[in-house]
Protein backbone atom coordinates (compact mmCIF):
# COMPACT_ATOMS: atom_id res chain seq x y z
CA UNK A 1 0.00 0.00 0.00
CA UNK A 2 1.57 3.35 -0.62
CA UNK A 3 1.01 6.74 0.69
CA UNK A 4 -0.61 9.32 -1.16
CA UNK A 5 -1.02 12.90 -0.51
CA UNK A 6 -4.15 14.46 -2.86
CA UNK A 7 -3.63 18.20 -3.35
CA UNK A 8 -6.50 20.17 -4.51
CA UNK A 9 -6.41 24.12 -5.36
CA UNK A 10 -9.52 26.10 -6.02
CA UNK A 11 -10.71 25.68 -9.34
CA UNK A 12 -14.54 24.25 -10.75
CA UNK A 13 -12.00 21.37 -11.86
CA UNK A 14 -11.84 20.13 -8.09
CA UNK A 15 -15.21 17.94 -8.68
CA UNK A 16 -12.53 15.60 -10.55
CA UNK A 17 -10.23 15.33 -7.73
CA UNK A 18 -13.38 13.05 -5.93
CA UNK A 19 -13.38 10.54 -8.99
CA UNK A 20 -9.20 10.72 -8.85
CA UNK A 21 -9.58 10.09 -4.99
CA UNK A 22 -12.02 7.34 -5.41
CA UNK A 23 -9.74 5.26 -7.65
CA UNK A 24 -6.79 5.81 -5.66
CA UNK A 25 -8.88 4.61 -2.32
CA UNK A 26 -10.14 1.19 -4.69
CA UNK A 27 -6.93 0.68 -5.93
CA UNK A 28 -5.32 -0.19 -2.45
CA UNK A 29 -3.62 3.31 -1.55
CA UNK A 30 -3.79 5.29 1.42
CA UNK A 31 -4.57 8.50 0.30
CA UNK A 32 -4.28 12.13 2.63
CA UNK A 33 -6.53 14.70 1.56
CA UNK A 34 -5.06 18.29 1.45
CA UNK A 35 -7.26 20.77 -0.12
CA UNK A 36 -6.20 24.79 0.05
CA UNK A 37 -8.93 27.60 1.50
CA UNK A 38 -9.88 27.83 -1.89
CA UNK A 39 -10.64 24.57 -2.38
CA UNK A 40 -13.01 24.36 -0.19
CA UNK A 41 -15.29 26.97 -1.66
CA UNK A 42 -15.78 24.12 -4.52
CA UNK A 43 -16.00 21.20 -2.42
CA UNK A 44 -16.70 20.75 1.17
CA UNK A 45 -14.36 19.07 3.84
CA UNK A 46 -16.98 16.74 4.63
CA UNK A 47 -17.11 15.18 1.04
CA UNK A 48 -13.42 14.78 1.37
CA UNK A 49 -13.10 13.61 4.72
CA UNK A 50 -16.51 10.88 3.97
CA UNK A 51 -14.31 10.01 0.58
CA UNK A 52 -11.01 9.67 2.31
CA UNK A 53 -11.65 8.39 5.82
CA UNK A 54 -9.60 11.20 7.19
CA UNK A 55 -9.98 14.46 8.77
CA UNK A 56 -8.84 17.25 6.22
CA UNK A 57 -7.08 20.55 7.07
CA UNK A 58 -5.74 23.56 4.95
CA UNK A 59 -3.80 25.05 7.63
CA UNK A 60 -0.56 24.05 9.36
CA UNK A 61 -1.92 25.28 13.04
CA UNK A 62 -4.27 22.35 12.95
CA UNK A 63 -3.74 19.10 14.67
CA UNK A 64 -0.10 21.22 14.78
CA UNK A 65 1.15 18.43 17.54
CA UNK A 66 1.30 15.97 14.40
CA UNK A 67 3.23 18.51 12.90
CA UNK A 68 1.43 17.77 9.67
CA UNK A 69 3.58 20.28 7.07
CA UNK A 70 6.54 18.13 7.29
CA UNK A 71 5.01 14.37 8.74
CA UNK A 72 3.12 14.70 5.39
CA UNK A 73 5.42 15.50 2.48
CA UNK A 74 8.33 13.41 4.50
CA UNK A 75 6.04 10.18 4.75
CA UNK A 76 4.24 10.00 1.06
CA UNK A 77 5.08 8.00 -1.82
CA UNK A 78 3.41 10.46 -4.19
CA UNK A 79 2.24 13.85 -4.03
CA UNK A 80 -0.75 14.84 -6.64
CA UNK A 81 -1.92 18.09 -7.21
CA UNK A 82 -4.94 18.55 -9.39
CA UNK A 83 -6.37 20.54 -10.35
CA UNK A 84 -3.49 22.94 -9.67
CA UNK A 85 -4.61 26.55 -10.50
CA UNK A 86 -2.21 29.36 -11.77
CA UNK A 87 -2.11 30.51 -8.25
CA UNK A 88 -0.68 27.02 -6.65
CA UNK A 89 2.15 27.14 -9.17
CA UNK A 90 3.18 30.46 -9.26
CA UNK A 91 3.06 29.64 -5.32
CA UNK A 92 4.64 26.26 -5.59
CA UNK A 93 7.77 28.06 -8.13
CA UNK A 94 8.28 30.70 -5.56
CA UNK A 95 8.57 28.65 -2.71
CA UNK A 96 6.15 30.17 -0.64
CA UNK A 97 4.71 28.23 2.71
CA UNK A 98 1.75 29.83 3.24
CA UNK A 99 -1.03 26.71 3.64
CA UNK A 100 -0.33 23.13 4.22
CA UNK A 101 -0.63 22.17 0.79
CA UNK A 102 2.64 24.33 -0.23
CA UNK A 103 4.20 23.53 2.80
CA UNK A 104 3.94 19.87 1.78
CA UNK A 105 5.16 20.44 -1.62
CA UNK A 106 8.43 22.11 0.31
CA UNK A 107 8.92 19.24 2.45
CA UNK A 108 7.88 16.20 0.41
CA UNK A 109 11.18 13.97 -0.41
CA UNK A 110 8.97 11.70 -2.83
CA UNK A 111 8.26 12.31 -7.06
CA UNK A 112 5.77 15.47 -7.10
CA UNK A 113 3.08 15.23 -10.01
CA UNK A 114 0.68 18.33 -10.96
CA UNK A 115 -1.81 18.74 -13.05
CA UNK A 116 -2.78 22.12 -14.24
CA UNK A 117 -6.38 23.40 -14.66
CA UNK A 118 -7.19 26.97 -15.61
CA UNK A 119 -8.58 29.14 -18.51
CA UNK A 120 -6.25 28.89 -21.80
CA UNK A 121 -5.28 32.53 -21.33
CA UNK A 122 -3.83 32.12 -18.07
CA UNK A 123 -1.77 28.71 -19.10
CA UNK A 124 -0.82 30.35 -22.02
CA UNK A 125 0.68 33.38 -20.03
CA UNK A 126 4.33 33.57 -19.97
CA UNK A 127 3.97 33.90 -15.98
CA UNK A 128 2.41 30.45 -15.87
CA UNK A 129 4.79 28.72 -18.56
CA UNK A 130 7.72 30.56 -16.89
CA UNK A 131 6.50 28.82 -13.54
CA UNK A 132 5.90 25.60 -14.68
CA UNK A 133 9.39 25.55 -16.44
CA UNK A 134 10.60 26.25 -13.02
CA UNK A 135 8.81 23.56 -11.38
CA UNK A 136 9.92 21.06 -14.26
CA UNK A 137 13.79 22.04 -13.50
CA UNK A 138 13.60 21.20 -10.15
CA UNK A 139 12.38 17.29 -11.10
CA UNK A 140 8.39 18.12 -10.61
CA UNK A 141 6.67 16.16 -12.84
CA UNK A 142 3.70 18.23 -14.72
CA UNK A 143 1.23 17.11 -16.99
CA UNK A 144 0.23 19.76 -19.56
CA UNK A 145 -3.63 20.50 -19.47
CA UNK A 146 -5.93 18.60 -21.88
CA UNK A 147 -8.05 20.99 -24.56
CA UNK A 148 -11.83 21.25 -24.46
CA UNK A 149 -14.92 22.58 -22.75
CA UNK A 150 -13.91 25.19 -19.69
CA UNK A 151 -15.93 27.23 -17.72
CA UNK A 152 -18.71 28.45 -19.37
CA UNK A 153 -18.98 28.44 -22.92
CA UNK A 154 -14.87 29.19 -23.36
CA UNK A 155 -13.20 25.96 -25.11
CA UNK A 156 -9.33 25.40 -25.59
CA UNK A 157 -6.25 24.10 -23.54
CA UNK A 158 -6.29 24.10 -20.10
CA UNK A 159 -8.80 21.48 -19.08
CA UNK A 160 -8.06 18.83 -16.50
CA UNK A 161 -6.77 15.64 -17.79
CA UNK A 162 -9.77 13.27 -17.07
CA UNK A 163 -9.18 11.36 -13.96
CA UNK A 164 -8.40 7.99 -15.73
CA UNK A 165 -5.34 9.54 -17.42
CA UNK A 166 -4.07 11.23 -13.85
CA UNK A 167 -4.45 7.79 -12.33
CA UNK A 168 -2.36 6.14 -14.98
CA UNK A 169 0.32 8.78 -14.92
CA UNK A 170 0.38 8.92 -10.79
CA UNK A 171 0.64 4.73 -11.14
CA UNK A 172 3.57 4.91 -13.07
CA UNK A 173 5.23 7.29 -11.15
CA UNK A 174 4.40 4.97 -8.01
CA UNK A 175 5.60 1.82 -9.45
CA UNK A 176 9.35 3.48 -11.04
CA UNK A 177 9.73 7.25 -9.16
CA UNK A 178 12.93 7.35 -11.86
CA UNK A 179 10.09 8.31 -14.49
CA UNK A 180 9.36 11.85 -12.46
CA UNK A 181 13.07 12.90 -14.15
CA UNK A 182 12.19 11.76 -17.39
CA UNK A 183 8.32 14.09 -17.41
CA UNK A 184 10.22 16.89 -15.35
CA UNK A 185 12.99 16.99 -18.21
CA UNK A 186 10.83 16.53 -21.24
CA UNK A 187 12.88 15.09 -22.82
CA UNK A 188 10.45 14.26 -26.04
CA UNK A 189 9.60 18.21 -26.70
CA UNK A 190 10.16 19.41 -29.99
CA UNK A 191 9.75 15.99 -31.33
CA UNK A 192 6.74 14.23 -33.06
CA UNK A 193 5.67 10.67 -32.04
CA UNK A 194 3.29 8.22 -34.68
CA UNK A 195 1.82 5.29 -32.78
CA UNK A 196 -0.41 3.13 -33.88
CA UNK A 197 -2.84 0.99 -31.29
CA UNK A 198 -5.38 -1.53 -31.66
CA UNK A 199 -6.60 -3.92 -34.11
CA UNK A 200 -7.68 -3.62 -37.85
CA UNK A 201 -10.87 -4.95 -39.45
CA UNK A 202 -10.71 -6.57 -42.72
CA UNK A 203 -15.13 -6.38 -44.16
CA UNK A 204 -16.49 -9.59 -44.94
CA UNK A 205 -19.73 -7.77 -45.59
CA UNK A 206 -21.64 -4.80 -44.33
CA UNK A 207 -21.84 -5.76 -40.91
CA UNK A 208 -19.41 -8.65 -40.99
CA UNK A 209 -15.17 -8.66 -40.54
CA UNK A 210 -12.02 -10.60 -39.88
CA UNK A 211 -10.64 -9.29 -36.86
CA UNK A 212 -8.25 -10.14 -33.82
CA UNK A 213 -8.43 -9.09 -30.23
CA UNK A 214 -6.31 -6.43 -29.83
CA UNK A 215 -7.11 -3.95 -26.91
CA UNK A 216 -4.96 -0.89 -27.96
CA UNK A 217 -3.60 -0.53 -24.40
CA UNK A 218 0.02 -0.78 -25.47
CA UNK A 219 0.00 1.82 -27.96
CA UNK A 220 -2.40 3.83 -25.93
CA UNK A 221 0.40 3.66 -22.97
CA UNK A 222 2.56 4.60 -25.34
CA UNK A 223 0.83 7.65 -26.28
CA UNK A 224 -0.21 8.65 -22.96
CA UNK A 225 4.05 8.48 -21.63
CA UNK A 226 4.97 10.30 -24.85
CA UNK A 227 3.05 13.30 -24.25
CA UNK A 228 3.72 12.92 -20.60
CA UNK A 229 7.53 13.78 -22.04
CA UNK A 230 6.81 16.46 -23.85
CA UNK A 231 6.19 14.91 -27.22
CA UNK A 232 3.35 15.87 -30.11
CA UNK A 233 1.51 12.71 -30.25
CA UNK A 234 -0.26 11.69 -33.36
CA UNK A 235 -2.34 8.01 -32.76
CA UNK A 236 -3.65 5.98 -35.48
CA UNK A 237 -6.62 4.25 -33.65
CA UNK A 238 -7.77 1.12 -35.22
CA UNK A 239 -11.07 0.73 -33.71
CA UNK A 240 -10.15 0.83 -29.82
CA UNK A 241 -12.48 1.07 -27.16
CA UNK A 242 -10.49 2.81 -24.58
CA UNK A 243 -10.32 6.89 -24.84
CA UNK A 244 -7.64 9.21 -26.38
CA UNK A 245 -5.29 10.25 -23.79
CA UNK A 246 -5.38 13.85 -23.41
CA UNK A 247 -3.27 16.07 -25.29
CA UNK A 248 -2.92 13.44 -28.27
CA UNK A 249 -4.06 14.03 -31.54
CA UNK A 250 -5.99 10.58 -33.36
CA UNK A 251 -6.59 9.48 -36.87
CA UNK A 252 -9.34 6.87 -36.89
CA UNK A 253 -8.70 4.11 -39.44
CA UNK A 254 -11.07 1.01 -39.73
CA UNK A 255 -8.60 -1.45 -41.88
CA UNK A 256 -5.31 -2.29 -42.88
CA UNK A 257 -4.92 -0.50 -45.93
CA UNK A 258 -6.71 2.20 -43.91
CA UNK A 259 -3.79 2.22 -41.15
CA UNK A 260 -1.17 1.83 -43.81
CA UNK A 261 -2.35 5.04 -45.23
CA UNK A 262 -2.94 6.52 -42.67
CA UNK A 263 0.78 5.62 -40.97
CA UNK A 264 2.59 6.41 -44.24
CA UNK A 265 0.59 10.08 -44.67
CA UNK A 266 1.95 11.18 -41.38
CA UNK A 267 5.16 9.18 -41.00
CA UNK A 268 7.63 11.96 -42.74
CA UNK A 269 6.94 14.60 -40.43
CA UNK A 270 7.77 12.18 -37.50
CA UNK A 271 10.94 11.46 -35.02
CA UNK A 272 9.75 8.15 -33.65
CA UNK A 273 7.15 5.67 -35.12
CA UNK A 274 5.66 2.80 -33.12
CA UNK A 275 3.83 0.40 -35.00
CA UNK A 276 2.12 -1.00 -31.67
CA UNK A 277 -0.96 -2.06 -33.84
CA UNK A 278 -2.21 -5.46 -34.77
CA UNK A 279 -2.81 -5.11 -38.48
CA UNK A 280 -4.10 -8.18 -40.17
CA UNK A 281 -2.36 -10.26 -42.60
CA UNK A 282 -4.86 -11.41 -44.62
CA UNK A 283 -8.03 -9.20 -46.17
CA UNK A 284 -11.03 -10.90 -48.00
CA UNK A 285 -10.44 -10.87 -51.96
CA UNK A 286 -14.14 -9.85 -52.81
CA UNK A 287 -16.03 -8.27 -49.45
CA UNK A 288 -19.69 -8.43 -50.21
CA UNK A 289 -21.62 -5.41 -50.97
CA UNK A 290 -24.93 -7.02 -49.49
CA UNK A 291 -25.65 -8.87 -46.23
CA UNK A 292 -24.13 -12.38 -46.35
CA UNK A 293 -26.87 -14.66 -46.42
CA UNK A 294 -27.01 -18.40 -44.85
CA UNK A 295 -27.57 -20.84 -47.66
CA UNK A 296 -29.18 -24.24 -45.73
CA UNK A 297 -26.44 -25.92 -43.80
CA UNK A 298 -24.15 -24.78 -46.19
CA UNK A 299 -20.34 -23.15 -44.78
CA UNK A 300 -18.90 -20.21 -46.23
CA UNK A 301 -15.81 -20.21 -48.46
CA UNK A 302 -13.68 -17.02 -48.25
CA UNK A 303 -10.10 -16.23 -50.68
CA UNK A 304 -8.07 -13.88 -48.54
CA UNK A 305 -5.55 -11.94 -49.68
CA UNK A 306 -2.47 -10.26 -48.20
CA UNK A 307 -2.74 -6.40 -46.53
CA UNK A 308 -0.02 -4.35 -46.71
CA UNK A 309 3.38 -5.32 -44.59
CA UNK A 310 2.51 -1.76 -42.70
CA UNK A 311 6.05 -1.75 -40.60
CA UNK A 312 7.88 -2.59 -43.67
CA UNK A 313 6.50 0.34 -45.63
CA UNK A 314 7.01 2.28 -43.30
CA UNK A 315 11.21 1.05 -42.88
CA UNK A 316 11.27 1.55 -46.65
CA UNK A 317 10.08 5.23 -46.90
CA UNK A 318 12.04 6.17 -43.18
CA UNK A 319 13.84 9.47 -43.49
CA UNK A 320 17.41 10.24 -42.23
CA UNK A 321 16.83 9.90 -38.18
CA UNK A 322 13.77 8.76 -37.64
CA UNK A 323 13.38 5.58 -35.21
CA UNK A 324 10.76 2.66 -36.25
CA UNK A 325 9.97 0.67 -33.34
CA UNK A 326 8.05 -2.19 -34.51
CA UNK A 327 5.92 -5.03 -32.49
CA UNK A 328 5.42 -9.15 -32.85
CA UNK A 329 3.33 -11.13 -31.16
CA UNK A 330 4.96 -14.56 -31.54
CA UNK A 331 4.22 -18.07 -30.27
CA UNK A 332 7.36 -19.81 -29.58
CA UNK A 333 8.50 -23.19 -27.71
CA UNK A 334 11.21 -21.48 -25.41
CA UNK A 335 13.08 -17.63 -25.37
CA UNK A 336 15.56 -19.80 -27.67
CA UNK A 337 12.97 -19.29 -30.46
CA UNK A 338 11.22 -16.45 -29.85
CA UNK A 339 14.35 -14.00 -29.93
CA UNK A 340 15.06 -15.98 -33.40
CA UNK A 341 12.20 -15.14 -35.01
CA UNK A 342 12.92 -11.79 -33.29
CA UNK A 343 16.29 -11.25 -35.11
CA UNK A 344 14.52 -12.92 -38.60
CA UNK A 345 11.62 -10.09 -38.34
CA UNK A 346 13.92 -7.71 -37.23
CA UNK A 347 15.95 -8.18 -40.81
CA UNK A 348 12.71 -8.48 -42.78
CA UNK A 349 11.31 -5.33 -41.89
CA UNK A 350 14.07 -2.97 -41.56
CA UNK A 351 13.10 -1.39 -38.49
CA UNK A 352 15.57 -0.12 -35.41
CA UNK A 353 13.79 -1.90 -32.52
CA UNK A 354 11.38 -5.08 -32.29
CA UNK A 355 8.99 -5.44 -29.33
CA UNK A 356 8.76 -9.07 -29.12
CA UNK A 357 5.47 -10.44 -27.64
CA UNK A 358 5.12 -14.00 -26.75
CA UNK A 359 1.27 -15.45 -26.90
CA UNK A 360 1.65 -18.61 -26.51
CA UNK A 361 0.28 -20.83 -23.97
CA UNK A 362 -3.01 -18.66 -24.62
CA UNK A 363 -1.60 -15.46 -23.25
CA UNK A 364 -4.56 -13.22 -24.45
CA UNK A 365 -4.63 -9.33 -25.37
CA UNK A 366 -5.83 -6.64 -23.41
CA UNK A 367 -4.33 -7.18 -19.73
CA UNK A 368 -3.32 -4.02 -17.90
CA UNK A 369 0.48 -5.98 -17.83
CA UNK A 370 2.62 -7.36 -20.57
CA UNK A 371 5.83 -9.14 -20.72
CA UNK A 372 7.93 -8.11 -23.73
CA UNK A 373 11.53 -7.97 -25.23
CA UNK A 374 13.08 -5.32 -26.93
CA UNK A 375 15.76 -6.73 -29.14
CA UNK A 376 17.85 -4.35 -31.90
CA UNK A 377 20.28 -5.58 -34.22
CA UNK A 378 23.03 -5.55 -31.92
CA UNK A 379 21.07 -8.02 -29.82
CA UNK A 380 18.55 -7.78 -26.81
CA UNK A 381 18.06 -4.43 -25.22
CA UNK A 382 15.68 -5.24 -22.81
CA UNK A 383 13.73 -7.84 -20.85
CA UNK A 384 10.29 -6.61 -19.09
CA UNK A 385 7.33 -7.75 -17.19
CA UNK A 386 5.40 -4.70 -15.56
CA UNK A 387 2.29 -2.49 -16.28
CA UNK A 388 2.36 -1.71 -19.97
CA UNK A 389 2.58 2.09 -18.77
CA UNK A 390 5.85 1.61 -17.22
CA UNK A 391 6.94 -1.00 -20.16
CA UNK A 392 5.90 2.15 -22.48
CA UNK A 393 8.05 4.29 -20.76
CA UNK A 394 11.08 1.28 -21.75
CA UNK A 395 10.15 1.20 -25.10
CA UNK A 396 10.55 5.00 -25.38
CA UNK A 397 13.94 5.04 -23.62
CA UNK A 398 15.30 2.26 -25.80
CA UNK A 399 14.19 4.58 -29.09
CA UNK A 400 15.91 7.53 -27.80
CA UNK A 401 18.69 5.72 -27.00
CA UNK A 402 19.34 4.26 -30.26
CA UNK A 403 22.55 5.07 -32.03
CA UNK A 404 22.60 7.81 -34.42
CA UNK A 405 24.88 5.54 -36.84
CA UNK A 406 21.93 2.60 -36.45
CA UNK A 407 19.15 5.37 -37.81
CA UNK A 408 20.83 5.65 -41.25
CA UNK A 409 20.68 2.25 -42.38
CA UNK A 410 17.98 -0.19 -42.72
Amino acid sequence: MSRIVLGVSGGIAAYKACLLLRSFSEAGHDVTVVPTPNALAFIGEATWAALSGKPVHTGVFEAAHEVPHVRLGRQADLVVVAPATADLLARAAAGRADDLLSNVLLTATCPILMVPAMHTEMWLNPATQANVATLRSRGVAVMNPASGRLTGADSGPGRLPEPADIEQVALTLLADPRLAVAMASQDLAGRHVLISAGGTREALDPVRFVGNASSGRMGLALARAAAARGARVTVVAANLALPIPAGVDAVPVVSTAELAEAMLDHAAAADIVVMAAAPADFTPASPSEVKLKKSGDQGLRVDLVQTTDVLKALAGERPDGQVIVGFAAETASDPDELLRLGREKLARKGCQLLVLNDVSGGRIFGSSSTEVTIISGAGVVARLADDKSSVAHAILDAAVAVPTSARFSL
